[in-house]
C-alpha cells in the first residue's frame, strides 16, 4: 500500500502521466519507422482497452450525476435555485462566446491550412460522409428517445441527458416520496465514482497506448502538413485555459488562480490523456466542492456543464477548423459566415455530449456556413486523422471551463467558502478512501 500512496500523490502521478505520454509517443514512432505490426497493434489493444473502460462507465455517470445534482437543489430553495441556473446558463454562454471569438482571431491571423496541400484516402471519406451529420433538425430529432431503454444501451448521451433532467426534476417534485429513488441512484453514483477512480490509476498505462497509436498510425507524413491546425487549436485552447479562466476566476470569482489551477489540476490532467469530459465528471464534481463551491450546487452545476458547456470542442476548436477547412479548399468566407459560427458556437454546446460530439458540432458549423457536401465530408476527414491530438487539449479546456463556471456562480450567490478554497485538499479520487484500489 505504500507504493500506491506515493503512486498517488499528485506530482508522482503527473509525472507518470508525463513519462508514458513521451514514451508512447517513442513507441509509436519506433513502430511507424521500422514497419512493425505487432508493436502498433499492441498499442492500439492497449489505447481500446482504456477507452473502453472510460466509454462503459459515461452513460451511467451521467444518468446517476443529473438526477442526483437536480434533487440536490432542494436544499436551497425553488426560488435559489431557478436562479442558480438561469446564471450558470448564463455563464456557460458567456465563455462560449468568448472562446469562439478568441478561436476566430486565432484562426483569422493566421490562417491555418492556407498553402496546405494534403488528400485523405477515399476510405475515410466514404467512412465519414456515412455518418449522420450535424443539423439542428438531427438534433432536435434525436433529442427525445423512442425507447427509454435503448438510449442507455445504444449510448445516446444526449437523450440520456434528456431522461436525466426530466427524472431529475420528477424528483425533485415529488419530495420525499421520491426518496429511496434519490437514495438509490446517489448509492449507484458513488459506486460509479469508485470505479472511476481505479480506471484514473491506469491512466499512464492507457495514454501510452494512446499516444503510441496516433504516432504509429499516422507519423510526421501525415501530421506535418496540418501542423498549422494542431497549432492553431492548442493557442486558442490555451489562452482560454491560461488566459481568460484565471482573469474571470480573479475578478469575477475573487479566487487565485494558483489556488484553483493547484486544486483543479488533476481533474484537468486526466481529462487530457483520457480525452473524456463524462469520464472526468466525478474528479471535476469533487473538485469544485474543493473550491469552496457549495457541494449541492457543485452536484448540479458540474454534471450540466459536462454535458452542454464545452469551450474547447464546441467553440474554440469548430471556428479554427472551419476557417481552415475553408482555406483548405479556398472557400472564401463572408460576414454573415463568420456571425454564423459565433451563432452555433454559443447555441449549439447541446449537440457536443457524447464522445463523437466534436464531428457533430463542426459539421453544425460546416452547415451554418452553407460549406458544399464533398468539401464537408473531405475536410472533415483530413482533421479526423489528427483529432486524437487536438481532442487531449479541447477537453482538459472543457473541463477546466465546467469547473471554472460554477466557483463564478457560487460567488456571486453566496455559496462558495473561503475557507474550504484555501485550506489544502487532496487531490480528487487519488488519495484517501476514495482511492483505495481493488484488493
Amino acid at each position: 500500500m505504500s507504493f500506491i500512496r506515493t503512486y498517488t500523490q499528485p506530482k508522482v502521478f503527473g509525472i507518470a502521466v508525463l513519462a508514458a505520454l513521451v514514451l508512447g509517443a517513442l513507441a509509436g514512432y519506433v513502430a511507424q519507422a521500422t514497419d512493425q505490426a505487432w508493436l502498433t497493434t499492441t498499442l492500439g489493444h492497449v489505447g481500446d482497452v482504456f477507452t473502453s473502460l472510460l466509454q462503459f462507465t459515461v452513460i451511467p455517470l451521467v444518468f446517476t450525476a443529473i438526477v442526483v445534482g437536480i434533487t440536490s437543489l432542494r436544499r436551497l430553495g425553488t426560488n435559489r435555485a431557478a436562479r442558480l441556473g438561469g446564471k450558470t446558463l448564463l455563464w456557460f454562454a458567456v465563455t462560449s462566446l468568448i472562446s469562439v471569438l478568441i478561436g476566430l482571431a486565432i484562426a483569422l491571423v493566421f490562417s491555418p491550412g492556407a498553402g496546405v496541400q494534403v488528400q485523405p484516402s477515399e476510405a475515410a471519406v466514404e467512412r465519414l460522409s456515412a455518418r449522420d451529420p450535424g443539423s439542428w433538425s438531427t438534433l432536435l430529432e434525436t433529442l427525445i428517445p423512442s425507447n427509454l431503454f435503448a438510449a442507455f444501451t445504444e449510448g445516446e448521451v444526449l437523450q440520456v441527458v434528456f431522461i436525466s433532467v426530466l427524472v431529475g426534476f420528477a424528483a425533485y417534485a415529488l419530495g420525499d416520496r421520491a426518496e429511496p429513488f434519490v437514495t438509490l441512484t446517489r448509492s449507484v453514483f458513488d459506486l460509479i465514482q469508485k470505479v472511476v477512480g481505479w480506471i484514473v490509476l491506469l491512466a499512464p498505462i492507457g495514454v501510452f497506448g494512446l499516444i503510441g497509436t496516433a504516432f504509429a498510425t499516422y507519423g510526421n507524413s501525415f501530421v506535418r502538413p496540418l501542423f498549422s491546425l494542431i497549432a492553431a487549436v492548442y493557442g486558442g485552447t490555451l489562452l482560454v485555459l491560461f488566459v481568460v479562466y484565471p482573469v474571470l476566476l480573479r475578478f469575477v470569482g475573487r479566487v487565485s488562480p494558483v489556488t484553483f489551477f493547484s486544486k483543479a489540476w488533476t481533474a484537468i490532467q486526466f481529462a487530457f490523456v483520457s480525452r473524456s469530459s463524462g469520464a472526468t465528471l466525478p474528479l471535476s464534481r469533487q473538485t469544485a466542492a474543493n473550491l469552496g463551491v457549495d457541494p449541492d450546487y457543485a452536484s448540479f452545476a458540474v454534471p450540466l456543464g459536462t454535458t452542454t458547456k464545452m469551450d474547447g470542442c464546441a467553440a474554440v476548436y469548430p471556428a479554427i477548423a472551419t476557417v481552415f477547412i475553408a482555406n483548405l479548399f479556398g472557400v472564401e468566407l463572408g460576414v454573415w459566415q463568420y456571425v454564423a459560427i459565433i451563432a452555433v458556437a454559443v447555441f449549439g454546446a447541446l449537440a457536443t455530449a457524447g464522445t463523437t460530439g466534436w464531428f457533430t458540432m463542426l459539421t453544425l458549423t460546416l452547415g451554418a456556413v452553407n460549406m458544399p457536401p464533398e468539401v464537408i465530408a473531405t475536410g472533415v476527414a483530413v482533421v479526423y486523422a489528427i483529432d486524437p491530438i487536438l481532442d487531449m487539449v479541447r477537453t482538459a479546456t472543457n473541463v477546466a471551463g465546467q469547473i471554472t463556471v460554477p466557483v463564478l456562480v457560487a460567488r456571486g450567490e453566496g455559496l462558495l467558502d473561503d475557507e474550504v478554497l484555501n485550506a489544502p485538499s487532496e487531490p480528487p479520487l487519488l488519495s484517501g478512501p476514495r482511492a483505495a484500489v481493488p484488493a
